[in-house]
């Protein structure tokens, strides 16, 4: 079954581009041209979304806020496709919990490779653990197959990405996880991830431990861990 691929960007003849091309490669494509127009075509469960930042209505980082918080939508891989270059505004975007940030212009072949590797990392992680279902940790449980955080007895939302680097550290509590491996674990070998994309999901991790945020140490050039037992 072909993929289904929303590209949402206000100018029309970007739109016409990565229709062609993404269909050219097998991919069913839907389209919008404003942010409100996103939101309810995301409700048909698209399997990766393109996202422009600068749009009418709603603009980009607008419309992810919405998809995060919306357990219906959460977990859909966002690809922002933007003019916006700065680091903040890279940042903003994995913040927000997008998957991959590329700056325009870009060659739609090399953005068919990016969207084709975020798709197989995203069906890679959804395949059925063959480690223990539920993680334990002080004030904290993890469940693996329903994507699921409870801090201190209360569910707290974790965005994919957050929740596999999390699970991932848990596994292999009171070892150092370097950055490499946590890296090709959770994004894949020989995909192109900013450094700092690891700083920020620690960060937001551990913003949602609150006060069992110390519990993820930084171990300073090589990567971090989750005390282990006393």
């Amino acid at each position: 079954m072909s993929k289904k691929i929303l590209v949402v960007d206000d100018e029309a003849d970007i739109v016409r581009l990565l229709k062609y091309n993404l269909e050219k490669e097998g991919f069913d494509v839907i389209a919008a041209q404003d942010g409100k127009a996103a939101i309810e075509k995301a409700q048909t469960r698209p399997d990766l979304i393109v996202l422009d930042v600068m749009m009418p209505q709603m603009d980009g980082w607008e419309v992810i806020r919405e998809l995060k918080k919306k357990k219906e939508t959460a977990d859909i891989p966002v690809l922002f496709l933007t003019a916006k270059e700065s680091e903040i505004d890279e940042v903003l975007g994995l913040e927000l919990g997008a998957d991959d940030y590329i700056i325009k212009p870009i060659s739609p072949r090399k953005l068919v490779a990016r969207i084709k590797a975020t798709l197989r990392r995203n069906d890679a992680s959804a395949a059925p653990a063959d480690l223990q279902d539920i993680l334990h940790l002080p004030h904290i449980i993890i469940n693996i197959p329903n994507y699921s955080v409870k801090v201190d007895k209360q569910e707290v939302f974790f965005p994919k990405k957050e929740f596999e680097v999390l699970s991932l550290l848990a596994r292999k509590r009171g070892r150092v996880v370097t950055r490499e491996e946590l890296l090709d674990s959770v994004w894949g070998k020989g995909v192109y991830v900013v450094d700092r994309t690891i700083d920020v999901h620690i960060r937001k991790i551990r913003e949602k431990l609150n006060r069992h945020a110390d519990m993820i140490e930084t171990v300073k050039g090589v990567g971090y861990r989750i005390k282990g037992d006393e």
